[in-house]
């Protein structure tokens, strides 16, 4: 019996393709490790030919004169000067109420109804029989806005410039400037004659 097992035991060995088996699989596996480490080199590439480059930098500078540079800073510093903010233009005209212009005939013509609509005789002056007259210079901007009032030749009694100042501020605010007006403030010169028509002869 023992002779027969070991006869099985040495054919069983000696099957044919046993051998070949091993060497496929053997084979199938180098190449499955080779295509692995491949994988792995292109994840993470390392250069196993040449050694690796180190660059080393270095960085001179000129020497520096400290005093020399802080005199010139300060020199430098000193001529700056900040941007001067350039105002826009401020163009302006002096007409009279009677002005022949033909830029402001039309605005001078509105602006004297306005005056006019506020103007009365004033109540005290009538029953005192006070005249005189008024020479009185009063600016608009471009909106019709009053700017400002200056009496160039005042009456001789104080209620009569009191009223033509009254006049002006009740009149204001004007038009705003027609396309003819291009100005950016108009002073007018307005002439204020208070005379009782009853004396006049």
């Amino acid at each position: 019996m023992a002779k027969e097992t070991s006869r099985k035991e040495s054919s069983a060995s000696k099957l044919p393709g046993h051998g070949t088996v091993m060497r496929v699989s053997l084979i199938i596996s180098l190449l499955f490790h080779v295509i692995i480490l491949f994988s792995v080199q292109k994840a993470f590439p390392i250069n196993w030919m040449k050694p690796l480059r180190t660059y080393h930098v270095e960085l001179l500078r000129p020497p520096v004169d400290t005093f020399y540079n802080e005199k010139a800073a300060g020199t430098n510093l000193a001529r700056i000067k900040p941007q001067e903010k350039i105002p826009p233009e401020q163009t302006e005209d002096t007409i009279s109420l009677d002005t022949k212009d033909k830029r402001y005939i039309s605005y001078a013509k509105v602006i004297k109804e306005r005056l006019l609509h506020h103007w009365v005789y004033p109540r005290e002056a009538r029953e005192n029989l006070i005249e005189g007259q008024v020479l009185v210079i009063f600016s608009l901007d471009r909106q019709g806005n009053l700017q400002d009032i200056k009496i160039l030749m005042p009456s001789a009694h104080a209620i009569l410039d009191k009223e033509t100042e009254r006049v002006i501020r009740a009149a204001a605010p004007f038009p705003s400037f027609p396309g003819s007006v291009t100005v950016q403030k108009l002073n007018i010169k307005a002439n204020f004659a208070y005379v009782l028509t009853a004396r006049r002869r």
